[in-house]
């Protein structure tokens, strides 16, 4: 299908729907050309035409979707000195509420109400909310566009009112210094990219703010964060293969920050405050899955650092958390994570111990540094989340929280698969599959795959999966190179010119579990996002006969193109995970051969639904809308080939949660048709 757009057509011009006026765009999406909106807009009424009889199908996963989530939901408190702080949601309500009580208990206060901020905005989404070291003023952040442009601004918490400062064109964070009079944040450039942090005193003038670090470069990142002990906070200035850290004294914050160590290709580092000590994990010393080092406070440049826990190779110190007299490490190796936690004093370590074969850990938000307690998140596939508060002189856990399980679920009646299988140069690649008890199969199958940035992807519990496992399907994650799921050689192993490994193990998985009898050959649908996306696109140019049908969430397509344009936002840091087609031959050779715009042939495809985000700064939504144009010019069978764009959102899609699962039941209504064959001419 060819939409007609004030006399053209995608499949003659696909250049035109790139708006030069995008940065515009990302501030305020009505600013999108009429043309361009018209061709987007024509587009949805097509998909939604070709799925309208899902709708049926689609309220319905919505509805099982919905019933699973616990309305009224809520955080364990966190203590921080008199009080407790947690979110939670009122019921019906699609946004979080953040409130506190006294740490022995009482009345909650509600400090700020999501729901309330997002009234009568088309996009609203809550980012970092800190409170004041004297808990009397709440610092919180919100991005009402979609394209990650966050407003800061401050509550009085006694008076129960906004500040009248409001710091515009932010990432959201902030770090209070120690006497609450102050904060640091991270200011965007007219590129979208965060270049200076900046220090903003409570009744001045935000035009009065002072500049505490800029970074000129722009293929490097900033972020700032505060520490436990809360006297200082970090600066961090990160690329993608190497990152530098700056120390910001709290009690005079204006001063200029320290170097801890300079940056330098291929050295990682990351610093934790322990007073008088940084403890740090690294990989320096050839250790790449890091180690633990540690140095003085006042002087932690690498000469200073000391051996404290060396690496091994094989265990990626994925993770880690510093108390005054413990250090926890989350670990990863070949199949499942280890939290190990550390006494300081001795050297003595202890692992926590868990039982199922595969499962997911997360260290979650404690506040206290003086404390013995830590928290943690455990869940499995067919487990659902569950919270822990744990003693780590005693040895003792105790559960603050079990996630929600419907009426009538049973975690028996689910079957969880740790398999490994061959990928084409000898790799085993780890594959989590989850499928009801039962017949034997095969199964209609939807495979997940991400495989960038060194994101392992985590074999956690998700509520809304039982929608297809329930009708028949068995729910795969190909754990494929680019990730940290096997170590940091995972990640390695897939980036720059190895991507294609990335590809080759997501195909190797899907046929090794055609080969076990787990899926059906003829209903295999896969999906992925944003960097997923794009190893969509390849497989779909690489193994079009395997897949029924393909889902590409804001998919990184037009990779060739985005990674030579300057301009954009992400495109100078990304050079080190993809490479620079710009400067490097190699590089433009290898990113040629598997761009999925770039490699669109005249061949069958299988039904796809691109999804996109108007104001999405990260995957712009030119990328996916050339990308349909071209498979619909090129393709010679196949198809449909879909596209949605959100006009009201970015690169994470709906921000309220029961505006989430209508996304996600479009996605699994289409997962369906397609297993059904119902797309197949």
């Amino acid at each position: 299908m060819e939409i007609a757009a004030h006399g053209r057509t995608w499949s003659d011009d696909y250049a035109w729907i790139r708006a030069d006026n995008w940065r515009e765009v990302l501030a305020d999406p009505s600013a999108l050309p009429a043309e361009i909106r018209a061709l987007l807009e024509a587009e949805n009424a097509y998909t939604e035409a070709m799925l309208a009889p899902t709708l049926d199908l689609q309220g319905e996963l919505k509805r099982e979707m919905r019933a699973r989530l616990k309305e009224d939901d809520r955080e364990p408190p966190a203590p921080d000195g008199l009080w407790s702080y947690y979110s939670r949601f009122r019921e019906g309500g699609q946004h979080r509420l953040h409130c506190r009580t006294a740490r022995d208990g009482g009345d909650e206060t509600i400090l700020l109400d999501g729901d309330a901020r997002a009234a009568g905005k088309n996009f609203f989404q809550l980012g970092g909310v800190r409170h004041s070291p004297d808990h009397r003023r709440l610092a919180w952040s919100a991005d009402d566009k979609g394209s990650e442009m966050h407003v800061i601004r401050i509550s009085d918490l006694s008076a129960g009112a906004d500040l009248a400062e409001a710091i515009e064109n932010t990432t959201g964070d902030c770090v209070w210094t120690r006497d609450s009079g102050a904060f640091l944040y991270v200011l965007l450039d007219e590129n979208h990219r965060p270049w200076r942090v900046m220090l903003h005193r409570l009744g001045r003038p935000v035009g009065e703010d002072a500049l505490v670090y800029e970074e000129s470069d722009p293929a490097w990142f900033l972020s700032i964060t505060g520490t436990r002990l809360g006297r200082r906070a970090f600066i961090s200035i990160h690329g993608h293969d190497a990152t530098e850290t700056r120390v910001v004294e709290l009690d005079d914050p204006a001063a200029t920050p320290r170097l801890v160590a300079p940056r330098r290709a291929g050295l990682r580092y990351h610093p934790m405050d322990h007073g008088e000590a940084f403890y740090i994990r690294t990989n320096s010393d050839c250790a790449r899955d890091f180690q633990i080092v540690v140095a003085p406070a006042e002087a932690p440049e690498p000469a200073n650092w000391r051996a404290y826990l060396p690496a091994e190779d094989g265990r990626l110190i994925e993770a880690a958390s510093l108390f005054q007299d413990h250090l926890v490490l989350l670990t990863r190796g070949e199949r499942a994570p280890r939290l190990i936690v550390v006494e300081l004093a001795t050297g003595a370590r202890h692992e926590v111990a868990f039982d199922a074969p595969t499962y997911t850990l997360h260290l979650d938000r404690s506040y206290e540094f003086a404390t013995p307690v830590m928290r943690f998140s455990y869940s499995t596939m067919a487990t659902s989340q569950e919270t822990y508060d744990y003693d780590m002189s005693s040895r003792q856990r105790w559960l603050v929280k079990k996630q929600m399980e419907p009426p009538g679920f049973d975690a028996a009646n689910y079957e969880v698969l740790s398999l490994l299988a061959p990928a084409p140069d000898g790799e085993r690649v780890p594959v989590s599959v989850l499928r009801k008890r039962g017949p034997a199969g095969p199964y209609p199958l939807l495979i997940y795959g991400y495989g960038a940035y060194g994101y392992a992807m985590d074999a956690s519990f998700s509520p809304n999966r039982f929608s297809l496992v329930d009708r028949g399907f068995a729910y795969a994650i190909a754990h494929v190179r680019g990730g940290t799921d096997k170590g940091f050689r995972w990640y390695e192993e897939g980036k720059l010119t190895k991507k294609p490994n990335t590809f080759s193990d997501f195909i190797a998985a899907t046929r090794y579990l055609v080969t076990e009898g787990v899926a059906d050959s003829r209903k295999i649908i896969a999906h992925g996002g944003s960097a997923g996306g794009m190893l969509m696109g390849a497989i779909a140019n690489q193994a079009p006969e395997l897949y029924a049908g393909i889902i590409a969430d804001v998919p990184f397509v037009d990779v060739l193109n985005t990674m030579r344009d300057e301009s954009l936002p992400l495109t100078p840091p990304e050079w080190l995970e993809w490479g620079d087609p710009i400067r490097d031959i190699a590089a433009f050779e290898a990113m040629r051969a598997y761009s999925p715009y770039d490699n669109v042939r005249a061949q069958a495809y299988p039904a796809i639904l691109a999804l996109a985000g108007l104001a999405d700064p990260r995957v712009t939504y030119w990328e996916p809308a050339k990308w349909v144009a071209k498979l619909r010019a090129t393709m010679t069978v196949g198809g449909p080939i879909l596209l949605h764009t959100s006009m009201g959102a970015g690169h994470g899609g709906a921000p309220g949660r029961f505006d989430r699962l209508d996304e996600v039941a479009r996605i699994y209504a289409f997962a369906i048709v397609t297993a059904n064959g119902d797309w197949r001419p």
